[in-house]
């Protein structure tokens, strides 16, 4: 597959992704003016970690990238028959393996539930993970069903997917939570309902699509394929890697609940989802893009091509990242207060997210170098070195997320931990990059470190602009509209200003990555008027 067409359908699927984070952010926006940062909400937040923690491991994380390379070599090598008995022998051996993990967790909840001096946090936690555990088994093979069509190149179907998430919840916040009496203690269990119901919706979206391509109902029990094994073989290491990471990632909530405030991980969540929204417009879709392609290249060991997407994937998500990041980093405070500062969530929770927000922009320009540099490694069914590099950010994760929480001062412990997950994926994604060098060689460093100075210099003059434009706009928008109005108005035009700036100099400077941008839309534009993609 042609660079130009790696971007192509990584903007194929930046748009559905796109679609989805819109929707993420509907469904943050109303469930902000619900919850705010009570209690309910962070335990929430901790409670739905635990089945995010298994969809990492069984779904679109550790088996899909282990599974996606055989699938493809099997397809290659042995013809379609071969490949789709190697994906039934897969989907039966883990969906048995998550239906008996949701038994054995859901037991084990609700003997904790029945300990003597059981804790308020404690208490409010395990209900609701106790309600969300069987998303693991729907969102699982959801995740493998997406490996699956992702493989075809039916990249559309699977980026839509998690939209239905966003759009059960939305409907949940609209027409069910507030129908729910007792406040938002109980209105909070309406919610993991929601999440549980959601899972299913998932699952069943894809079946038709996979019924296209040529899969068929049936459970097929022999493990020992080798092909199943070798699966599994690559699976271990990563999913050691993701295993560590989801757990530290679950412990730093817990940190947050247990050790900051019973706001921090509420605080930290809604950050988090203002991260999301610009990283995956092309960085998500651009890793989902590039594990099936670079497999591809390394069954036919085309290393050079293999360089080559690397490199000008890199430059496109860097000179995308770059504006972003520091445009959140100089409007956080504005943007959060713009888009959640309603109901329950007041001037507080305003100025504690928007802490979080500021220390985690940074991280927008070292977030994507995993998206692009781990796919590789996979690729070259490598899993062992990601989780080697990955056990060292994690510890390092970890420990500056603890001495945050016991030394920095009280309302601004939540934001260092923040900063300190930015700290850790810079070391894993420049050691990712170190090691990938060695494996493949050069690819382009210097013209990546060059894109991004431009990048810079750039997103420096546009910050400048929004930064001002946001604070005049609205001071005088409050003369003549109420608050709120003003600042839809205000910090939407301050950042489209600043856009309009960054890609102006980006256009008169004649940047190279703004014509990978332009090349990849105008591929785009050509093939929806051949026809769809998938």
């Amino acid at each position: 597959m042609e660079n130009r067409n790696v971007i192509r359908f990584a903007f194929t699927v930046g748009g559905f992704t796109m679609l989805s984070r819109f929707l993420g952010m509907v469904r943050d926006v109303l469930t902000a003016g619900v919850f705010g940062t009570s209690l309910a909400m962070s335990s929430f937040v901790v409670a739905f970690r635990i089945p995010n923690l298994f969809r990492a491991l069984f779904g679109e994380g550790a088996l899909s990238s282990a599974f996606v390379p055989v699938f493809m070599a099997s397809r290659r090598s042995e013809g379609e028959a071969e490949a789709w008995q190697l994906a039934r022998r897969v989907v039966t051996l883990v969906g048995a393996v998550l239906l008996g993990i949701v038994a054995l967790g859901a037991a084990g909840m609700s003997a904790a539930l029945r300990w003597p001096g059981l804790g308020e946090e404690a208490a409010a936690v395990l209900p609701l993970a106790r309600i969300m555990l069987p998303y693991v088994f729907f969102i699982c093979m959801a995740a493998l069903a997406m490996a699956v069509l992702n493989s075809y190149q039916k990249f559309s179907v699977s980026a839509f997917t998690p939209s239905l998430l966003n759009l059960t919840w939305i409907l949940a916040i609209l027409f069910i939570v507030p129908i729910i009496r007792g406040g938002p203690g109980r209105q909070i269990y309406g919610l993991a309902w929601t999440v549980f119901v959601a899972g299913a919706v998932q699952l069943a979206y894809q079946v038709p699509s996979l019924l296209r391509v040529g899969w068929r109902p049936g459970l097929d029990t022999d493990w020992r394929d080798p092909r199943v094994k070798k699966v599994f073989m690559l699976m271990g290491p990563s999913a050691l890697g993701l295993a560590v990471n989801q757990v530290n990632v679950m412990v730093n909530s817990m940190i947050a609940l247990f050790g900051v405030g019973a706001w921090a991980p509420s605080a930290l969540f809604y950050a988090e989802r203002l991260i999301y929204f610009p990283q995956g417009i092309l960085a998500t879709a651009l890793g989902t893009v590039l594990l099936p392609v670079l497999s591809d290249f390394a069954a036919q060991r085309k290393h050079r091509e293999m360089r080559e997407a690397i490199h000008h994937g890199l430059r496109t998500l860097l000179f995308v990242m770059t504006p972003a990041s520091v445009g959140l980093f100089v409007l956080a405070g504005p943007v959060v207060q713009m888009l959640f500062e309603r109901g329950a969530f007041d001037a507080n929770s305003t100025v504690l997210t928007a802490r979080a927000l500021a220390f985690y922009a940074p991280g927008l320009m070292v977030f994507c170098l995993a998206k692009v540099f781990v796919p590789a490694f996979y690729a070259m069914q490598d899993t062992r070195t990601p989780v080697k590099i990955g056990l060292v950010g994690v510890s390092l994760n970890f420990t500056l997320n603890v001495a945050c929480a016991l030394t920095l001062p009280e309302y601004w412990r939540h934001a260092g931990m923040a900063f300190s997950t930015v700290i850790a994926e810079g070391f894993n994604g420049l050691m990712l990059a170190f090691f990938l060098r060695r494996r493949l060689g050069p690819f382009g460093l210097r013209g990546i470190l060059g894109g991004l100075a431009r990048a810079l210099a750039a997103a420096a003059a546009m910050a400048a602009v929004a930064y001002c434009a946001e604070r005049a706009l609205t001071t005088w928008l409050y003369v003549y509209l109420p608050h709120k109005a003003a600042q839809f108005i205000g910090v939407p035009a301050a950042i489209a200003l600043g856009m309009a700036v960054y890609f102006g100099i980006a256009r008169v400077f004649r940047f190279p990555e703004l014509g990978f941008v332009m090349e990849a839309v105008r591929a785009k534009k050509r093939q929806k008027a051949a026809g769809p993609v998938a």
